[in-house]
């Protein structure tokens, strides 16, 4: 069928998905903020939860373009009324757990169900239909709960939206599992690897992006720039810099080969990609939040709140990189283990130093990481022999 994509084991991200992250680059801005105007736990759970709604709107369209030829019109058309909906979530960012409840609520709902609505419609008569059937089964439900929360106020509609996206998370673990239409396998997945690699790392950047608007953004908002200003925005940048090498300089090319010659990279992209990165990405928007009190006020003491989104920002996206590598090479990356340690024990000191400080403790030890990765990581970061299928047997496994 012409709409199904073209596996050829090249990357093949399209113009038209990268001008679709542009409304995400947008979402990850107002998480930060939100984060910012909420410096609090229930401001952090509800960001959380605010994240987790953007990753997965974001995740099941990239799966499905995956799929489907975002060259072809009814597909394009697909994205491009989902990134007005995924505009709509990201404007209401800000009062989501005020008045615009159900416009970001309704908003999730509309995108689940329709692009998987879309998706059954488009492969009638394709194995992949019932997997979609499935989908659209367990969109249903979490789309349902989605707007019920946005009915609510308070705690209620936490639970609710919690619930939503717990739906959402447990159906690609459970199969989307339907009585009368049976479980998905991940086999049934069979995902071009080195597309899903690439587009995860694009919303990694997106993320990483972010660390940058706002140290641009809080420089030119300073009424003067001193020494501890220009201070501040190197060591800002540095820790952007950190997070960045510590993804990129070895890792993230080498595991999207892992994944494009997995036997079964149906199972690795739902958890190295599907389910790790969104934790890496939850730490890199709050270590963007804390470069906002860096810029800001440099020399004041940092207090629990940014010494967490600092600290604690940094420790969290390097618990989601360790994870990354433990799934991707089955290796325990004691660098990164002992760097949450070190962030764990600088915590309790941190909210007592002065911003700057702080961020560069923090820089610092993401930087030791990066640093002594070439040395410790060579050895494993490789793709596996045994996962490199021979050229006929690959083309027999891919379908579409």
């Amino acid at each position: 069928m012409p709409i199904l994509r073209k596996h050829t084991g090249v990357r093949g991200e399209t113009s038209i998905e990268v001008f679709f992250d542009l409304v995400y680059a947008f979402a990850i801005t107002q998480l930060s903020h939100f984060l910012l105007d909420h410096a609090t736990v229930e401001g952090a759970v509800q960001t959380v939860l605010l994240l987790a709604m953007v990753w997965l709107g974001w995740s099941y369209t990239l799966w499905v373009t995956n799929w489907l030829d975002p060259e072809r019109l009814p597909v394009r058309l697909l994205l491009l009324a989902l990134m007005l909906v995924s505009l709509i979530v990201s404007a209401g960012i800000p009062d989501a757990f005020g008045d615009r409840g159900l416009a970001v609520g309704g908003a999730y709902a509309a995108m689940q169900i329709g692009r998987s609505l879309f998706a059954v419609i488009v492969l009638r008569g394709e194995t992949l239909q019932r997997n979609f059937e499935r989908i659209l089964v367990w969109c249903i439900v979490s789309g349902s709960l989605a707007v019920a929360g946005g009915l609510q106020h308070g705690a209620v509609r936490d639970l609710l939206w919690l619930v939503a996206v717990g739906v959402d998370v447990a159906g690609s673990a459970a199969g989307f599992y339907v009585p009368g239409l049976g479980r998905s396998t991940t086999r049934d997945w069979n995902i071009e690897g080195r597309h899903m690699a690439e587009r995860c790392q694009s919303f990694v950047l997106i993320a990483l992006g972010e660390s940058i608007v706002v140290i641009g953004v809080g420089l030119s908002g300073l009424p003067s720039l001193g020494l501890p200003e220009l201070a501040a925005m190197v060591i800002a940048f540095a820790a952007s810099v950190g997070l960045w090498w510590v993804y990129f300089d070895r890792s993230a090319e080498v595991a999207a080969s892992v994944l494009a010659t997995s036997a079964d990279p149906g199972r690795l992209g739902r958890s190295a990609y599907h389910s790790i990165h969104p934790v890496m990405i939850g730490g890199i928007i709050a270590v963007a939040a804390g470069d906002h009190a860096i810029v800001a006020h440099p020399t004041s003491t940092a207090g629990a709140a940014t010494a967490l989104m600092l600290v604690g920002g940094s420790a969290i996206f390097l618990a989601g990189h360790a994870m990354f590598k433990m799934t991707v090479w089955h290796v325990r990356p004691w660098s990164r283990l002992a760097a949450i340690v070190l962030l764990a024990m600088f915590s309790l000191v941190a909210l007592f130093l002065p911003n700057l400080i702080v961020g560069a403790g923090a820089a610092a030890i993401v930087f030791a990481v990066a640093v002594s990765d070439p040395y410790l990581s060579k050895r494993h970061e490789r793709v596996p022999r045994a996962r490199r299928p021979a050229s006929t047997s690959r083309s027999k496994n891919r379908s579409g």
